[in-house]
């Protein structure tokens, strides 16, 4: 009928109005942090802190936004899992189970015995201590991420203290609730731990037998909406699924991007999330805003900001010593210990348990809750803070990159020419990130040995995810002269410091391609690829010391087309 199609409409705008609005006013906050020069998560924290102070709190507290802002720290998550593959789990369970529960134990127990000094129920203070020596994985990994600090020591640190981390807030939500119930919590406590490890083990057994023939069909298919769909499916899907045995949807998420991690079509699965993880990820920053309570700030400002201040102090402090207890520096737990020096968005939801909230009076519940979410607006300043400080008390040379996918030269497209460009930096010790478009091109790549990612480079949406921003140098051995040709403008913005190298199939287009700023080479012919390699190390500027073909291999393979 007419009007109940009206009427269904009606409804339908009255759901999704509340995520439109969010998503226009975060625009807003958005470049309105950028212009003061502050984080955008100030800027989402200060947009939700506004919107309760003018009353409209309730016209956001609705399923479709705390959906959403969930679905935020799952794709972050995910995120986070395509960096952990199984190697990098084995290589960083020192820092993981070693520092990790160092820092919990010295951060936690240090809270607990302040709590337990006022006075509060013991039951209170050790959920209550636990919860307060969490840091935030959402402001923390999207820090890292900014900053370009994943493969540097402080960042896998705070990375690895992060899933230990994650790990520890689902006992203590097991813990609160096996309170909550009357029921014993050992039990529960054992109950999620095989739970964890039964994740963990189906985790490792889609790695290692269904990601590879799944993205094989989804290559030859060559559907960019089929990786989208794919991408999207497997973060929701692995949270759902985590969450459906009574495990956190965030360790589903991040067993989801493990599963993921080591397989060759890691980049094209990250550069489809991204722009999701962004976008629902603001949703969350804004929903702490709203949960500061501007009554309670207005009643209790001076106890707010004090709690806050002290907060952010200890935090540091106690992580600090954590890390130099596990052997570190003194710039390098001044820079980790800032860095997690706020409180975590799990403590906000552990304090929102009724069997939680109800051992103490409600204002101390508002006080903590409202100080936790100003240390979350205020972690940008304070870990640049500690990084400075870290900068001065540095006497020696800086913390050196570990090894990862830092590579100086991106070679895009394993053609004859592209394999005798990687050919040759190989032989040279000279990083490389190969990138194929092509899917029968790339799998003739790796059935030859060339470790190659699956990812079409002239989608702008990738370029996040293979770093550009750090390279010095991109080969377009691709064949593809229109793609370039095309996007030159926009490179030309984003990262002007890069040379770009072009193989062209004769010299007719070097004037137009030099016009634009590239270095062309004429790649046909029997010195082709000879006179690419050439263009690559000069503008590289560094001497080639080996000639032939790929070490390991004969030369004519590396030079087959």
């Amino acid at each position: 009928m007419p009007g109940e199609t009206v009427h269904d409409a009606h409804s339908v705008v009255a759901t999704i109005q509340p995520a439109i609005a969010l998503i226009g006013l975060g625009i807003l906050a958005a470049l309105g942090s950028r212009a003061m020069r502050l984080n955008p998560i100030v800027g989402y924290i200060a947009l939700g802190l506004g919107i309760g102070a003018l009353g409209f709190r309730e016209a956001f507290d609705g399923p479709v936004v705390a959906a959403m802002a969930e679905a935020g720290i799952m794709f972050l998550l995910f995120n986070l899992g395509l960096h952990f593959s199984l190697g990098r789990i084995r290589e960083e369970a020192a820092n993981i189970f070693g520092f990790g529960s160092l820092q919990m134990l010295v951060a936690g127990g240090a809270f607990i015995a302040l709590f337990l000094a006022f006075g509060l129920p013991a039951e209170f203070a050790v959920i209550g201590g636990f919860a307060m020596g969490l840091s935030s994985t959402a402001v923390v990994i999207g820090l890292v991420r900014e900053r370009g600090q994943e493969d540097c020591p402080v960042g896998r640190a705070a990375q690895s203290i992060l899933i230990f981390q994650d790990i520890a807030a689902i006992l203590l939500l097991i813990a609160a609730g096996a309170l909550g119930s009357g029921g014993a919590v050992l039990p529960a406590l054992g109950l999620a731990g095989v739970k964890a490890l039964a994740a963990f083990g189906v985790a490792v057994l889609f790695a290692r037998y269904l990601t590879e023939p799944l993205f094989r069909l989804i290559g030859r298919l060559g559907s960019s909406e089929v990786f989208t769909a794919t991408a999207l499916f497997l973060a929701l899907a692995a949270g759902w699924a985590a969450g459906v045995s009574g495990l956190s949807l965030t360790l589903g998420a991040f067993l989801g991007g493990m599963a993921v991690a080591d397989s060759p079509w890691r980049i094209m699965v990250q550069s489809e999330i991204e722009a999701f993880r962004g976008l629902f990820l603001s949703f969350f920053f804004i929903s702490v805003g709203l949960m500061i309570d501007p009554a309670v700030l207005a009643a209790n400002w001076a106890l707010v900001l004090a709690a806050a201040a002290g907060l952010v102090a200890m935090k540091c402090a106690f992580n600090v010593a954590a890390a130099l207890a596990n052997r570190w520096s003194v710039p390098g737990s001044v820079q980790l210990g800032f860095l997690l020096g706020q409180g975590s968005e799990f403590a906000l939801v552990l304090f929102a348990v009724p069997a939680v909230a109800g051992l103490v009076e409600e204002r101390l519940i508002a006080i903590l809750v409202t100080a936790i979410a100003i240390s979350l607006a205020l972690t940008p300043a304070i870990s640049a803070l500690g990084r400075r400080l870290a900068g001065k008390l540095r006497t020696g040379p800086p913390d050196a990159k570990l090894a990862g996918d830092d590579a100086p030269v991106v070679v895009i497209g394993l053609t004859g020419a592209g394999r005798a460009v990687a050919d040759a930096l190989g032989q040279e010790a000279i990083g490389y990130l190969a990138l194929e478009p092509d899917h029968d091109r790339f799998e003739i790549a790796r059935a030859d040995g060339y470790r190659v990612q699956y990812v079409n480079p002239a989608d702008p949406r990738s370029w996040d995810a293979l770093g550009m921003a750090r390279r010095e140098m991109v080969v377009v051995a691709s064949g593809n002269v229109a793609a370039s040709r095309a996007l030159t403008p926009l490179v030309q913005e984003r990262f002007p410091t890069i040379a770009r190298v072009i193989a062209l199939p004769d010299a007719d287009m070097a004037g137009e391609f030099a016009a634009l700023g590239m270095i062309p080479v004429a790649a046909g012919g029997e010195q082709g690829a000879e006179r690419l390699i050439e263009a690559v190390f000069a503008g590289l500027g560094r001497k080639r010391r080996h000639a032939g073909g790929r070490a390991g291999a004969e030369p004519s393979a590396a030079l087959a087309a």
